[in-house]
């Protein structure tokens, strides 16, 4: 049984004042951080995720950076039917209002590896909304598990529709691009040289592709030189 005096206990308990600063840095917009590394948050909601699970997820308090965090790790970790699971992730994305919640816990959801098709349904409506953090959950989920051979061009036609101009969208959608060039630079450049990106979206793509390392030189010379000038 978790309750949840003893859940946030355990994360004081697991905290550090010197990764509490590096992280509010990280993370300026938000001030209810305890300062627990991610590790020691994974570890912990292992542990929970092979107890009673429903009882924690059901009763969670989401009073502090971290117990919001923890909740996403669970549903990642805890063995579950793909339905009940799509609850869980439902219920969980309203909460998302930082850039470090979202992209831990969309890189957990490992189960999205067996049940690809499924989940693609799933995050198209989050594609459409007008909210920041739930367009970035399905940009973070797109780039963990969708740049694939039979899912690169259902990615690019999904950005092409988006027309968000929020910034942690737009991060995301350069972020993308620029995974999506470093496994399929042939199709990715069609796009790049063809799209309708803002100024912003557009450079901050290629910025991200130029600083990859798993990009050859003589390519980072050629994405150079696509870059916009932006003239104020």
């Amino acid at each position: 049984m978790y309750k949840k005096e003893e859940v946030r206990e355990k994360i004081f308990e697991l905290a550090d004042d010197k990764y509490k600063e590096f992280q509010s840095k990280l993370c300026p917009d938000v001030n209810n951080i305890i300062g627990v590394r991610v590790p020691l948050l994974k570890k912990y909601a292992k542990e929970i995720a092979k107890k009673d699970y429903k009882l924690y997820l059901d009763n969670a308090s989401d009073e502090y950076y971290e117990e919001i965090m923890l909740q996403g790790l669970v549903i990642g970790y805890t063995k579950m039917e793909i339905e009940e699971r799509k609850k869980y992730i439902m219920s969980f994305v309203p909460k998302i209002n930082n850039w470090a919640v979202c992209d831990v816990f969309c890189s957990n959801l490992k189960f999205t590896n067996k049940n690809e098709e499924v989940m693609w349904e799933f995050i198209q409506p989050y594609i459409k909304s007008e909210k920041e953090f739930e367009v970035r959950f399905a940009l973070v989920i797109m780039i963990n598990f969708y740049i694939t051979d039979e899912y690169i061009n259902k990615v690019i036609d999904v950005i092409k529709t988006i027309q968000n101009e929020l910034y942690y969208v737009r991060m995301a959608i350069a972020w993308l691009i620029s995974v999506a060039y470093v496994k399929y630079p042939s199709i990715t450049i069609k796009y790049i040289k063809n799209n309708s990106l803002d100024d912003f979206t557009y450079n901050k793509a290629l910025q991200k592709i130029i600083e990859s390392y798993r990009v050859s030189a003589k390519d980072k010379e050629i994405i150079k030189k696509l870059k916009r000038k932006i003239t104020k």
